[in-house]
């Protein structure tokens, strides 16, 4: 049977921190529009600031449709979701509120601060999710699978960028400037890391 949650704290935050991908879930306001499912990983790319309060890096690779929905005006909504595929059944999911941080923001110094166990090559913004409602549900249908290790080829690719080659790659990426539906995503030029 499922519950919810008032905060991210004791054995909800221990298992959040113990899963090795997650997925996230936005939409845009418009109801033609298109709904976006990502899965996310890469070890340490994820903390709880607080009982209410996640972030998790976002990697440059393919399209900025969660930073697209994020930065909708009135818009805002993400669900991040996690699954036990080991130990006891679970789905954990937060509804929320995100914000997408970007490189030039006078926030971006501290919160990158946070993912420092994290091979960070390659990101782009820090998303800020807070949270409006955690529960859980059974995940009995949630297959068993077992993790082996993190794949390393996108922190190497990224890793061999300089910070302008990097924002050139961004640049010519066909969906990170603007959405599949039209809205802004990110900001081009890539801005600048703050000081």
């Amino acid at each position: 049977m499922g519950q919810r949650y008032e905060r991210i704290e004791g054995r909800i935050r221990t298992f959040i921190e113990q899963q090795p991908v997650f997925f996230t879930a936005t939409a845009p306001l418009d109801g033609e529009g298109h709904v976006n499912l990502s899965p996310k990983g890469r070890s340490g790319s994820l903390v709880v600031l607080d009982g209410q309060t996640l972030a998790y890096l976002d990697f440059g690779g393919s399209g900025a449709e969660t930073i697209a929905h994020l930065r909708e005006e009135g818009n805002g909504r993400i669900t991040l979701m996690w699954c036990a595929f080991s130990g006891p059944p679970k789905v954990l999911r937060v509804h929320g509120s995100g914000e997408a941080i970007f490189r030039d923001d006078p926030r971006w110094p501290e919160l990158i601060g946070h993912f420092a166990a994290a091979d960070g090559p390659g990101a782009r913004a820090v998303v800020v999710v807070r949270a409006r409602r955690i529960s859980d549900a059974c995940g009995f249908a949630v297959p068993f699978m077992d993790y082996r290790e993190e794949r390393t080829q996108h922190a190497e690719h990224f890793g061999r960028k300089s910070d302008e080659e990097f924002a050139a790659y961004c640049a010519k990426k066909e969906h990170v400037g603007v959405s599949l539906d039209g809205l802004p995503a990110l900001p081009l030029p890539l801005p600048q890391r703050s000081a």
